[in-house]
């Protein structure tokens, strides 16, 4: 007995039959089906090349560097990261980022407390009031006028830069986490960062690091959607 349902059919062979039946009917009509929205997802570079390759997160992509977090973000994810461009970097006084750059664990702890697991698109952090962080605490996002602001200081300047691995979001500060309060004030200039290996054109960027214990931290979080 043969079925009364309709066969089942892929997504490409209805396109093609839908386009077949436009040009049965428009012979004149030129339809171009070759068209794509946006790159390929194997086209997309992983976070950290996409940082790289933006020409504004260098301070950002050698602190990952020194805190180890390199093969984490070229990882699967996805990651949201809410990005510090080198000038949100160049707010910092000069004796804090010293002082960071001298302790990992807390530089991780920072670096980490701008990174949410999962792809959360400009669309979704609309509808936040905080979001888990992969460091352990909350970040509090507040909506004013379409312009969104974290823990009441920073401000995301730009959203969804898409990447293979997730979705980077740019602030203008950076962001320090609730606990960590003080932090040790070293004297002198600010400690030179470690040029990371550019590689650009598909080739791994800064990636022949070791993951240090405290990376293994990416693991799940969640978001508040209060």
């Amino acid at each position: 007995m043969s079925s009364l349902l309709p066969a089942r059919r892929c997504p490409a062979q209805y396109l093609d039959e839908q386009v077949d039946a436009l040009r049965a009917r428009f012979p004149n009509l030129w339809v171009q089906t070759d068209v794509r929205v946006g790159p390929a997802a194997s086209e997309l570079l992983d976070i950290v090349d996409t940082a790289v390759a933006a020409g504004q997160f260098s301070t950002l992509a050698r602190a990952l560097q020194a805190a180890g977090l390199v093969d984490t973000l070229k990882g699967p994810g996805p990651f949201t990261v809410f990005a510090p461009t080198d000038a949100a970097f160049a707010k910092v006084p000069e004796a804090t980022l010293t002082a960071l750059l001298a302790d990992p664990a807390r530089l991780r702890a920072v670096l980490t407390y701008h990174v949410v697991q999962g792809r959360v698109l400009a669309a979704d952090v609309l509808q936040l009031q905080s979001a888990g962080s992969v460091q352990g605490e909350p970040i509090r996002i507040a909506v004013t006028g379409g312009t969104v602001r974290l823990n009441g200081s920073s401000t995301v300047t730009r959203t969804d830069i898409t990447a293979a691995n997730g979705v980077i979001h740019v602030l203008d500060t950076v962001l320090m986490p609730p606990s960590m309060t003080t932090l040790p004030q070293t004297a002198g200039a600010v400690a030179a960062l470690p040029a990371p290996p550019l590689a650009l054109g598909g080739a791994a960027v800064l990636g022949a690091l070791a993951l240090k214990p405290a990376a293994r931290a990416l693991a799940t979080q969640t978001v508040d959607r209060r």
